[in-house]
């Protein structure tokens, strides 16, 4: 990218960080480059799968931090300025006593059915459920948390009763449960869970007047029905009273501005008399491999007085171990360590199973997290008891040495250990007063690769660790802040230019998730490796159709990840571990890639999805050395798509929520470009004739299909179905690759009509329902080349963005009347909102 003239000359100015000698890496952050979207999620920090955490809410203060599952990964930040506390980070985890507890804290015994009760008795305290069997908690399928009953049919009725010593109507009561999948729950015969397809663990909702009423001194029931569609299934549940407010951290900060760029989010605040900046920094250079593989994000801030007068200003932070485990029922270890530079605080499980778990909604529970900070004579750092130790910040602004004989090493919802900061800035003036701190993950090992156990890139092969990279995040300080600068204004500059502001602000916001739902590894043979992982979809690792979505941003700033997300499949299949004849969905379920785990192929899908990224990865090298080491792979494949792929069978594309489709019309498209994609690369690898050859296919299918997909002003969704239509996304490689050989005016009829069909909140994937995907949505919007088709596809999206209430890293998939997700989020397809930018590059 070319530099554009905005980046600022960053101010550096000589502070002390460490052992009272000048810092070289304080410097001052440019805040400059601001964005007006309001985000459906904020990110934080954004490593790797799981390794990840953001802020669903518009103020930074307003909720917990969370994981993207939105499971809690608790981050509390606070300034103490002349004596008044202002949180601007986080909030207090609710106090919660068990009433009836979870299996997280105790076996509990109910009743259970897996044959359909009749009628609705079952849900009364006087129902007859002699005939039931007695079990204990947890319900559920192998290897869920915290398991006792086996469930593996269906369906499953289970029914607790329990005595209370008094009436609970004037107290603030909360259900708290789990369930995987539709779950339906009854206090006393009211209904106080109806979830419908989803899966979550850990929920906890605050139960109504209504209900509070009938818990009355004496028995009273709960009972639960859960459907399980398809997985895992899994049920628990309790009962959680709100204690008396212990909070310390009561007062927040006012919050000015929050502006998501590629690399960094900037939250500004109000402290009383103290401005406060907040920068969130992953450094996902994709041009530095070992900077994107490094398993450590900052938290940079920035503080300057509003008035004449200095002010004595400290600073906290506090996290919890559950950054390093599945659930909270998970035991955890503590250690103190420190050297010369930094001081360390350390948690894990007691357990460490490596590689133990995979699946969708998991958190890892191997390896270590890390909060960082400098080892000078300001700065303490401590674990101690959830309450105590906010307590203590707040009366004197420093947190003292931890008390080993009360770490637990057991978290529930009554008590918790925390890892906390603190920091005396002395007198706050005008100047401005920077510092820093680190989180980290070492995961040991990252990914199971056809049962061997790789380490994270970083790792050199084991050679280095994780306290040298926390040494190295320190000197590279303030260069890496200065690159991230640079690049923020560099990416936002082109796409501003070639897309506009809104375009600009939404390639910014999902920079870092596209990149943070992967994991960089290499193999034994020292390959690249560049695991997605399928988020809030199926959990598989390397699919092929997350790939080809995800990849225009990949293609721009390193093709070279491109083949690490490729070069799986392609040793799949000539290992001879794959046999078929055409490429596979994925290689297994994160993170353990033995092989496809996915339920059902793709055949003409994904072969085409790597025959065209293949082909894009050469355009963009001015060579086809990636392909001709896989030619043999390539041309199997290839002969596939000319048997099969000019009217596709009854076969699942990579919008299978939608179910099987024949004759799908778009998915033809995909087929021939992937066949003009095997006569393109033929001609740069010298293989004339082959590349005529399958070049005059390519052309005489596109032929064909326009004459059997024409449905007068536009094209069908399948050939056999008039009065349909569908985005024809997959033709825009028709023009990148500069193949040229469908008729111009397919576009044409097409646009025209979209423009027709758009909703509030965007253009739907086809005539079948109202729901559309972003990804494909900008895609579609690079067909015509026309800014103002472009601007009229976009303003949707972003308005949607904007507006959505599903509060989550952002789903690709949503309704366009309502803005609510469909399902999907914090999935690295998002990436191919970088379309029009990859047209851009390929036009030079």
């Amino acid at each position: 990218m070319k530099k554009n003239g905005l980046l600022l000359t960053l101010i550096s100015f000589i502070a002390l960080l460490s052992c009272g000698k000048p810092a070289k890496n304080s410097i001052i952050i440019a805040t400059d480059l601001t964005t007006e979207l309001r985000a459906p999620s904020y990110p934080l920090v954004t490593v790797d799968p799981y390794f990840n955490a953001w802020s669903n809410v518009n103020n930074l203060y307003d909720d917990q931090v969370r994981h993207w599952t939105e499971k809690e990964f608790p981050l509390i930040g606070a300034l103490r300025v002349d004596g008044t506390i202002y949180r601007f980070m986080g909030i207090e985890k609710t106090p919660l006593k068990a009433i009836l507890p979870t299996s997280h804290e105790e076996k509990w015994e109910g009743k259970y059915t897996f044959q359909q009760p009749t009628g609705e008795g079952w849900k009364s305290l006087d129902y007859d459920d002699s005939s039931w069997k007695t079990g204990q908690s947890a319900f559920g399928t192998e290897n869920e948390p915290n398991l006792s009953t086996l469930w593996q049919t269906k369906d499953i009725w289970i029914r607790r009763t329990f005595n209370l010593d008094d009436d609970l109507k004037d107290r603030d009561i909360f259900l708290h449960y789990s369930h995987d999948d539709i779950f339906e729950l009854y206090v006393n015969g009211i209904e106080v869970a109806n979830t419908g397809y989803s899966w979550k663990y850990d929920v906890q909702t605050e139960l109504g007047e209504e209900v509070k009423a009938t818990l009355k001194e004496g028995e009273n029931i709960i009972t639960a029905h859960c459907h399980n569609r398809t997985g895992g299934a899994y049920v628990d549940f309790g009962l959680y009273e709100l204690e008396s407010n212990k909070s310390t951290l009561a007062n927040t900060a006012l919050q000015k501005s929050v502006s998501v760029l590629p690399t960094q989010t900037v939250y500004k605040f109000d402290c009383g008399d103290i401005e406060l900046d907040l920068i969130f920094t992953s450094p996902l250079l994709l041009d530095d491999l070992e900077l994107v593989s490094r398993p450590i994000s900052y938290i940079s801030y920035q503080l300057r007085s509003k008035t004449n007068q200095p002010h004595e200003v400290q600073i906290y932070f506090e996290t919890t171990p559950q950054w390093a485990v599945h659930n909270i029922s998970q035991a955890v270890t503590f250690e103190e360590i420190e050297n010369n530079r930094l001081k360390f605080l350390k948690t894990g499980t007691v357990e460490q199973p490596i590689l133990e778990k995979k699946g969708d909604d998991v958190r890892i529970d191997w390896g270590y997290f890390y909060m960082v900070g400098h080892n000078d004579k300001s700065t303490n750092m401590k674990f101690g008891d959830y309450w105590k130790v906010k307590q203590e910040f707040s009366s004197t602004g420093a947190v003292s040495g931890t008390e080993t004989e009360s770490l637990s090493e057991k978290m529930n919802s009554e008590n918790m250990t925390v890892l906390a900061y603190s920091k005396d800035l002395g007198k706050v003036t005008n100047n401005m007063t920077t510092g820093y701190i680190m989180l980290g993950y070492d995961d040991i090992f990252s990914v199971r690769y056809f049962d061997e156990d790789l380490k994270g890139y970083w790792t050199k092969d084991g050679t280095v660790d994780i306290f040298t990279v926390f040494d190295d995040a320190v000197d590279e300080y303030s260069s890496i802040m200065k690159r991230c600068d640079e690049f923020n204004h560099n990416l936002f500059s082109d796409a501003e230019r070639v897309g506009g502001r809104k375009y600009a602000e939404l390639v910014s916001l999902v920079y870092r998730q596209a990149i943070a739902a992967h994991k960089l590894v290499k193999d034994k043979e020292g390959n690249l490796l560049f695991f997605s992982k399928e988020n809030n979809s199926n959990g598989s690792i390397g699919t092929v159709d997350i790939t080809y979505p995800s990849s225009p941003l990949f293609l721009i700033y390193n093709p070279d990840l491109v083949k690490a997300m490729l070069n799986p499949i392609f040793y799949y299949s000539e290992s001879g571990k794959w046999t078929k004849p055409f490429a596979a969905h994925d290689v297994g379920t994160y993170p353990i890639a033995n092989g496809q785990t996915y339920g059902g192929d793709m055949p003409i899908e994904e072969s085409g999805n790597v025959l065209i990224l293949t082909a894009a990865i050469s355009e963009i090298e001015g060579n086809a050395d990636y392909a001709a080491q896989h030619w043999e792979t390539l041309t199997t494949w290839t002969q596939y798509l000319k048997e099969y792929g000019l009217d596709p069978e009854n076969q699942l594309c990579t919008d299978d929520f939608a179910g099987h489709l024949a004759h799908n019309t778009n998915l033809s498209i995909k087929a021939i470009m992937g066949i003009a994609s095997y006569g393109k690369l033929a001609g740069m690898l010298g293989k004339t004739d082959v590349a005529e050859e399958y070049m005059q296919i390519a052309k005489d299918m596109a032929t064909q299909w326009e004459t059997m997909a024409d449905d007068g002003n536009h094209y069908r969704l399948t050939f056999d179905r008039p009065g349909t239509w569908s985005q024809k996304y997959n033709i825009v490689w028709d023009k990148l690759l500069k193949f040229n050989i469908f008729n111009p005016k397919i576009i044409k009829k097409e646009m025209a009509l979209y423009k027709t069909l758009q909703n509030e909140y965007g253009l739907p994937l086809d005539n079948r329902a109202t729901y559309t995907k972003t990804d494909w949505i900008m895609w579609t919007a690079t067909l015509s080349g026309d800014r103002s088709d472009f601007d009229a596809l976009i303003d949707p999206v972003y308005k949607y963005a904007n507006e959505t209430t599903s509060r989550v890293p952002i789903s690709d998939w949503h309704d366009t009347h309502t803005a609510v997700r469909m399902n999907f989020k914090a999935r690295s397809v998002v990436g191919g909102y970088y379309m029009k930018l990859l047209e851009d590059l390929l036009k030079r």
